[in-house]
């Protein structure tokens, strides 16, 4: 029997990742509720078996609709929008927020667990990156991330019994695969250094690593971890591949700067991130070892 039969999860922020997750323990027994300000995505998780309230994370006007004291609650929030007041909006008042709902319970939180992001680290120029690395240099939306980090890392002990913080590589996966979706479209021409290496995770692993967590002995808490396949590619490799696979030219770069749009507009840096530690503490272990197995998955469901 699954250790999530029975058990109550509470998930904010229930959309890519966080739809995923709630499927899978759904199908391990778990009972789930979501929070979510969209509607319209209320209705779809609705209609998937997950009890749905919407509301603003932000504010604590939700705060009465969703009893406390979830055996697991997991934050994979995303930012409103891409500007540092849109980070602060969705990352540090949302964290607040949470943790203010898991205080008022008649227990605390059994464990929470928080998707930031490798965009917490400002290291480039081909450096090796781990949880020990320095964030003090972050980028203005990586400084949001990391204050909210640091909420739940002060979190008290009537709040939350233990917390895991999961620093997700780029996320890619069924429906969310934007350089596949260019090549397909027809763009031939792309921006980026082709020699900068890209750090994924794939969707799937990102949810067995929010599992892994979830159901770890109980001397194992209070951890940060790294999440991606530990296999970077560099632009032009898997652009390339892509290209052969489609049966399409290769691509051509522009010398341009490539940018995130949804880290508003920061300069993508080359690095490599090391997730060896989840794999250590936990023995997690990617689905896909590579982007090579992942793409090819998303390929074959086109």
């Amino acid at each position: 029997m699954s250790s999530l039969h029975g058990k109550r999860l509470m998930i904010f922020g229930c959309g890519y990742v966080g739809g995923a997750l709630a499927d899978a323990v759904l199908a391990r027994g778990a009972r789930v509720t979501a929070l979510t300000r969209n509607p319209e995505k209320a209705a779809a998780l609705a209609a998937r078996g997950i009890e749905t309230v919407v509301g603003e994370l932000g504010s604590s006007d939700w705060h009465a609709r969703i009893a406390p004291g979830a055996d697991i609650v997991v934050n994979t929030v995303s930012a409103s929008d891409s500007t540092v007041e849109g980070y602060r909006r969705s990352y540090v008042d949302g964290m607040r927020s949470i943790l203010d709902w898991a205080a008022r319970g008649p227990r605390p939180v059994g464990t929470l667990l928080y998707t930031s992001s490798t965009g917490v680290y400002p290291q480039g120029g081909g450096a090796e990156v781990d949880e020990s690395s320095s964030t003090a240099e972050a980028s203005p939306t990586g400084r949001i991330l990391v204050e909210a980090e640091n909420l739940l890392r002060a979190a008290p002990p009537a709040a939350v019994s233990r917390w895991f913080i999961l620093r997700l590589a780029g996320i890619y996966g069924p429906g969310r695969h934007h350089l596949l979706t260019a090549l397909r479209n027809g763009a031939t021409r792309f921006t980026g250094e082709p020699g900068f290496r890209l750090n994924l995770a794939h969707r799937d692993d990102i949810v067995s690593a929010l599992l892994a967590c979830a159901t770890a002995p109980a001397g194992v808490r209070n951890e940060a971890f790294n999440v991606s396949d530990d296999a970077p590619a560099t632009r032009a490799g898997l652009l390339g591949w892509l290209a052969r696979e489609l049966g399409l030219p290769p691509p051509v770069f522009t010398g341009q700067a490539a940018t995130s749009e949804r880290k508003g507009g920061a300069v993508t840096p080359d690095r490599v991130i090391r997730s060896a530690k989840i794999r250590r503490v936990l023995g997690w272990t990617p689905l896909h070892a590579d982007f090579r197995s992942g793409y090819a998955s998303i390929l074959r469901e086109l």
